[in-house]
């Protein structure tokens, strides 16, 4: 059987996938996911094999005479509530107590990592992103470079994205990086993301946001240190340089869609 549900892995991979994380705050809640998956297969085998003892025990008990299993075991009344109550306390209170005891522990710290923390990263870079119906705008306010539908950010280095809105509500959401952040009018909403390494990765509006809301793809590409430096410290006019091939293909597979 576990072989069989190999081939659904592959589905755990992809430009979109939270399950394929490209940096520390993505893999925080990917392993909050695989947690939670690994817990709730176990609970659903016990439940399944519970089911199948208690339905075998029943089967069991069909051949003989009813009237005289009650005049044999006069107590199965009172056995029948106490289990009822057991089943009520364990796996109505007990359960979900300590299931969602251990989410708060164990998944918190997911949400640690996408918080600007003061002193947590060395110097994080801060980069301000604005949603538009429908497009976004990228703006690097220590130099004044600006980006349309693109993220530019260093490879190993913490990303302090400040979000807000021209309009509606939007979703800031790079899947492969971070969780998902609410672009709000009227109030700046901070994300902390980082690349481990060099690469190009996608983000999407997580909100319904109007007609044009499917077409507000955005391209994350992670640079190395030096030639992002290279960039952001370069004039306005010569950073407008042609998009990698990488950017300019994924941008091509947006249209194509």
């Amino acid at each position: 059987m576990g072989l069989a549900l190999l081939p659904m892995l592959g589905g755990c991979r992809g430009p979109l996938s939270v399950l394929d994380p490209a940096g520390p705050s993505a893999g925080a809640i990917a392993q909050v996911w695989w947690w939670m998956f690994g817990v709730a297969v176990a609970v659903l085998v016990l439940m399944v094999v519970l089911g199948a003892l208690a339905m075998r025990g029943r089967r069991g008990g069909q051949g003989e005479d009813a009237g005289a299993d009650a005049h044999r075991f006069p107590g199965d009344g009172a056995r029948q509530r106490r289990i009822a109550r057991r089943c009520l306390i364990g796996g109505g209170l007990l359960l979900p107590g300590v299931a969602i005891t251990a989410l708060l522990v164990f998944g918190s710290p997911a949400g640690f990592h996408q918080l600007p923390w003061p002193g947590a990263a060395a110097a994080p870079l801060r980069v301000e992103v604005t949603g538009h119906q429908w497009w976004w705008e990228v703006h690097y306010p220590d130099t004044g470079q600006r980006l349309r539908n693109e993220l530019r950010l260093p490879a190993g280095r913490a990303v302090d994205v400040h979000t807000r809105s021209a309009d509606v509500i939007h979703g800031f959401w790079v899947p492969r990086l971070g969780g998902k952040l609410d672009a709000v009018p009227g109030r700046t909403l901070v994300v902390r993301l980082q690349a481990d390494r060099p690469g190009t990765y996608r983000g999407v509006c997580a909100e319904f946001c109007g007609a044009g809301h499917a077409h507000m793809p955005m391209v994350v590409q992670a640079m190395p240190a030096e030639d992002f430096d290279a960039w952001l410290n370069a004039s306005p006019a010569a950073a407008r340089t042609p998009r990698p091939p990488a950017v300019a293909a994924a941008f091509a597979q947006e249209a194509g869609r």
